[in-house]
């Protein structure tokens, strides 16, 4: 099954850094143009490297306050 890629790019250093951001709805509503089963890779400098993502990768900022 074909991947669906997400273009890694470093902004800055803090996410204050980084301008405007898709929304979780935002993403949604662009996922569910693609099949359910299709697998999603974060790629880095033009397809020099790859990484996978897991449910264990998002986060969600007030836990990582708590933390």
């Amino acid at each position: 099954m074909r991947p669906i890629y997400i273009e890694g790019k470093r902004n800055g250093y803090g996410i204050d850094q980084c301008g405007q951001t898709l929304t979780v709805g935002e993403l949604i509503e662009i996922l569910e143009q693609f099949d359910y089963d299709r697998p999603i890779y974060l790629r880095n400098d033009n397809g020099y490297t790859y990484g996978s993502i897991t449910e264990r990768d998002i986060e969600d900022a007030e836990e990582e306050a708590e933390e």
